[in-house]
């Protein structure tokens, strides 16, 4: 198929040629509202129709069970069309469509899968049966082996992990591993804000960065590794060869955090019915830049209008109830493509910035970094800044050598804290660290307890922790955090006694780092570099 331009509202105009004819239409925007009601209508250019709309409804049955009614229109363009219309869409389609319906109905009684095994590689064979005697998950080579092409293109590892109840840092990390010992590859995808699809695929960190554009939503973006870059995985070509394809381009299981969108003519009204989950949502149109907040919950309206014109939408806020009937009004002189979309980014995207952040991936993919000079966002990071107390003292008394040792197996032991808790040492500075956590409990969580393993000796280990946005840049090499957050971060070590946590404000009002029931008293002082500046800090004891 060729894709011969875009129009508004993300029309497409598309060829192909169909035993030896040329066919070629406009594609409107697919509509849906989910989950129960998808459509999509082809106008035809060239070929024996002059349109085709195909449209999909889902219904619960009594009993257990989804009916589903698959609607299929025409509108041949003479006799030709009538002739092509009966026997491709009447006859072989038919049967083709009926086909591929029973086969997947009898997949979920649990039939055999509907593909077909695929092809591996020349030894892959033995890669896989080397990597299972190595100890790499049965699961995940299960997938990688017989996974069907669209799936394993895309290996989501948190996904992955929620369908076979495993942990998801877990799964992150087997995912890392297999990519290390040659059985999967990695990807940076690099998400459209708006449509949130990937509009490129990069293997090399380095080439992730700077700004991009999205094809579908014809916008320029900046790439940063807290929202707009995913980390996915795929089958090595050792292994076996997988085509990245594209299924339905605008179709609703590309954009699913879009649970309604449809294509309302100028002047005209529309009434949906709607099934929404609690939270927040807005609801926009594609050509223009307004966006209506929209709050879903129980106890919201079961009927609600919202009306937009050239000045943007009739209200500030929308509530809805969880079941509700929509009515959509386009009061503006054009066409008008609404799309009311969550605003929550799904939770089972592993980010760039939490990859980044783990112990495992520094470990194993050292050489990994960024372009030279290029810093990108990671947004929300806990900094940890640690320093012995005493070792001075500790090197005089017992001798360079054995203190020397004792020192080093601290910072082994503070490494291997830190990673339990899915934080990284990005450097050690003598008995020094720093470390980043994509979570303040889990780096209170892991200072405690390298503190407790100190417990006992003669040297006693202060720490500063400090939550906020941070930038990622190449240093020397590897991967290094800047910014005001890991300036104050380093500040706060300087305040700490040894045997307590010195914490920003920001890390003890996280709800996570308050259920542990810490003993807590608040702490006055001057940061350097931060003079005139007042922070609420806190000292934390186990």
């Amino acid at each position: 198929m060729d894709e011969r331009g875009r129009g508004p509202n993300a029309r497409k105009r598309l060829r192909l040629t169909r035993l030896g004819v040329p066919v070629e239409w406009e594609e409107e925007p697919f509509e849906w509202v989910s989950p129960h009601r998808f459509s999509v209508m082809r106008r035809y250019v060239r070929g024996p129709l002059e349109s085709m709309r195909v449209t999909a409804t889902l219904s619960p049955r009594e009993g257990g069970g989804t009916h589903l009614v698959y609607d299929v229109r025409a509108r041949p363009r003479g006799l030709v069309g009538r002739v092509a219309a009966a026997v491709q869409i009447g006859f072989l389609s038919r049967r083709r469509f009926l086909d591929v319906f029973r086969r997947y109905d009898a997949s979920v009684r649990g039939a055999p899968p509907l593909v077909s095994a695929p092809r591996l590689a020349p030894g892959a064979r033995e890669r896989l049966d080397a990597a299972l005697r190595e100890g790499l998950s049965e699961r995940l080579v299960g997938v990688v082996e017989r996974g069907d092409d669209l799936t394993v293109a895309r290996l989501r590892p948190y996904a992955l992990a929620d369908a076979w109840g495993a942990g998801r840092r877990e799964t992150l990390e087997l995912c890392l591993e297999a990519t290390r010992a040659g059985l999967l590859e990695l990807q940076w995808e690099l998400l459209c804000p708006l449509c949130r699809g990937a509009a490129a695929t990069e293997t090399r960190l380095e080439d992730v960065a700077g700004q991009r554009h999205c094809e579908t939503c014809l916008i320029d973006f900046d790439v940063g590794f807290d929202r707009s870059v995913e980390v996915t995985f795929r089958p090595a070509p050792a292994i076996r060869e997988t085509a990245r394809a594209t299924f339905c381009v605008g179709g609703p299981q590309l954009t699913p955090h879009v649970v309604v969108q449809q294509l309302v003519p100028a002047g005209e009204r529309r009434s949906v019915e709607v099934r929404l989950e609690a939270g927040r949502y807005r609801l926009r149109a594609l050509a223009l830049p307004h966006a209506l907040p929209v709050v879903v919950s129980q106890d919201g309206a079961g009927t609600a209008e919202a009306t937009l014109d050239d000045d943007g939408w009739s209200r500030e806020e929308l509530r809805l109830g969880e079941r509700a009937a929509l009515m959509l009004e386009n009061a503006t002189g054009d066409e008008q493509l609404f799309e009311l979309e969550r605003t929550a980014w799904s939770d089972q995207a592993a980010t760039a910035a939490e990859v980044t952040a783990l112990q495992v991936y520094r470990d194993l993919f050292a050489a990994e970094a960024l372009r030279p000079g290029q810093p990108i966002s990671v947004g929300m990071l806990t900094v940890v800044f640690t320093d012995l107390r005493g070792s001075t003292r500790y090197y005089r008394e017992v001798g360079d050598a054995p203190a020397f040792g004792s020192v080093l197996a601290h910072v082994d032991s503070l490494r291997e804290a830190v990673a339990g808790e899915g934080g990284s040492v990005v450097k050690s500075m003598g008995d020094a660290i720093m470390a980043v956590f994509p979570r303040p409990v889990a780096a209170v969580r892991a200072m405690l307890a390298a503190q407790r393993s100190l417990a006992g000796k003669p040297l006693a280990l202060k720490v500063g922790i400090h939550a906020g946005p941070c930038i990622a840049v190449t240093q020397n090499g590897v991967l290094d955090y800047f910014g005001s957050t890991v300036n104050l971060a380093s500040r706060l070590v300087g305040l700490s006694i040894g045997e307590d946590l010195v914490v920003s404000d920001a890390v003890l009002a996280d709800p996570e780092v308050g259920a542990l029931g810490v003993a807590t008293e608040p702490l006055e002082g001057e940061l350097k570099g931060f003079e005139g500046e007042r922070f609420a800090l806190w000292r934390v004891r186990a």
